[in-house]
């Protein structure tokens, strides 16, 4: 198939740079052009993840008929075979569902001409410093017949898109804020206002994107190859082992030494594993034998909301924005904050005054149709994915542990379920794990390599990858639902 040809050596190629020169160090010949004294760029690199080694990734051209299919239409959809793709095809029935609700937003009949959409991507990309997903769209801006002039910064761009700016700044850090006195702003904005159905399409690409860029950090998405990051000019030998070492994923003797004095703790995680087996068997003979009431179980969300104030990382600095990536956003010291941060009361939201299976999916059908469903099917296949596996158990039944993780994310959002006991939180997720999840989920600029293999020690990289996608799409309901529900308020 002459699609796939090109997809597999659109990826090939980007990650054998490397391999067009040799070096000394390990044999290879030197091509014309470095005799010349041209300098060519080699992959930064180690695949398409930072945190997952390169070998634990699926390579094209070893991939099964259903893989080969996904990877051809995610080329034919985005001209390109992006490291997200092949981070999430752990995943491929996510993955098929995230490729057919993204090419809807980004390319079918919507409300929104193209270059609006892929700017608004912009946009959202960069509240969170995201120069990996700024790059790639960027290039699509341009693709689309965008105006160049509107990537010399915001103030550039037409009104109506400056005037989306508050939005996206208060829906990516603080979406409890959104009022319908937003909506108002916008949709009564004369020669500059939006209609509904416009700002629907804006409401959904600036989640999507807050979302994805939290994906990004949170797997330690590498640059592509041809994007500011995903290269090296530097020579061909480094510290006694050479450029094609690093590029392969292998590492100096000094690496080596440091990740074997990591497996030293490989028989605590272990008993990690089996400590959270326990407590999930507790937790399900505690849920037989009785249940909370309503006064407790109100008590216990409050509780874990307070508690979620407290839970930070010590890397938790602030991290000043690159000019590249600030100048497509507005108040660049406006950030997360807490919920209920210094005496601050916001109501809680309570989900059954106002769900997305009730209220936000037939409010975005009908304005934006079919993107409802799109996205209902793809919240609904990362809430209830599984595969019956915890690290190295077989046949477990996850869906207690799921639940923990949704919820907590909401809670954190100050999003309350009635029949959900909060008091599992604190039983299942761990305080390392809950670094993690706030700083992907509200801070992903600040997500490191540390925190990612802190957490989950025995577990598979692909479970981890799972954990992503739970998180993107509760974050995605989270800021939909806040949204959405200022909308209805505007429109009653």
């Amino acid at each position: 198939m002459r699609l796939a040809t090109a997809a597999n050596q659109a990826y090939t190629a980007s990650l054998a740079v490397s391999e067009l020169l040799g070096c000394k160090q390990c044999g290879g010949d030197r091509g014309p052009d470095e005799e010349l004294g041209i300098r060519i760029p080699r992959p930064l690199g180690h695949g398409p993840s930072r945190f997952i080694p390169e070998k634990e990734i699926l390579q094209v051209g070893s991939e099964d008929a259903q893989m080969h299919a996904l990877f051809s239409d995610s080329f034919a959809a985005l001209g390109r075979l992006d490291n997200i793709t092949l981070v999430m095809v752990f995943h491929p029935q996510y993955l098929e569902s995230f490729l057919k609700t993204q090419h809807y937003l980004l390319q079918m009949d919507g409300p929104l001409p193209l270059h609006y959409r892929h700017y608004i991507g912009i946009m959202a990309a960069a509240r969170h410093q995201c120069s990996y997903l700024v790059n790639l769209h960027v290039n699509d801006f341009l693709h689309v017949g965008g105006d160049p002039k509107w990537l010399n910064g915001l103030e550039n761009a037409p009104q109506k898109l400056q005037n989306l700016g508050e939005l996206n700044k208060v829906l990516a850090h603080r979406p409890w804020l959104i009022t319908k006195e937003h909506i108002e702003g916008l949709l009564k904005a004369e020669e500059h206002s939006w209609s509904l159905a416009e700002l629907v399409h804006a409401v959904v690409l600036l989640t999507h994107y807050h979302s994805l860029a939290s994906f990004t950090f949170g797997c330690g998405i590498s640059p592509e190859i041809h994007c500011d990051g995903g290269h090296t000019f530097r020579p061909p030998s480094v510290s006694n082992y050479c450029i094609c070492d690093i590029a392969n994923g292998n590492h100096s003797v000094d690496e080596m030494q440091v990740n074997s004095a990591g497996n030293v703790a490989v028989s605590d995680s272990f008993f990690e594993v089996e400590a959270l087996m326990e407590k999930m068997r507790q937790l399900q003979e505690c849920r037989d034998e009785e249940e909370a009431s309503q006064e407790e179980m109100a008590s216990r969300f409050e509780i874990e909301k307070r508690e979620s104030m407290f839970v930070f990382s010590s890397d938790d600095e602030e991290v000043t924005p690159a000019r590249d990536v600030s100048r497509h956003f507005e108040d660049t010291s406006y950030g997360y904050k807490d919920f209920s941060r210094h005496g601050m009361h916001v109501p809680t939201f309570r989900v059954q005054d106002y769900c997305w299976e009730d209220h936000g999916y037939s409010l975005v059908n009908r304005l934006y149709p079919d993107v409802g469903q799109l996205i209902d099917e793809k919240f609904h296949i990362a809430y209830n994915l599984t595969y019956n596996t915890m690290a190295m158990h077989k046949d477990v039944d996850t869906s207690m542990l799921r639940r923990a993780i949704w919820n907590y994310i909401h809670c954190m959002f100050g999003i309350r379920y009635d029949d959900y006991d909060y008091g599992e939180i604190n039983q299942l997720l761990d305080r390392s794990f809950k670094v993690y999840i706030k700083t992907v989920v509200c801070t992903p600029e600040k997500v490191t390599k540390r925190m990612y293999d802190s957490f989950w020690r025995q577990f598979k990289h692909s479970e981890k990858v799972h954990v992503n996608l739970l998180l993107i799409e509760a974050r995605m309901q989270a800021e939909l639902l806040y949204a959405l529900r200022a909308i209805t308020r505007y429109m009653t």
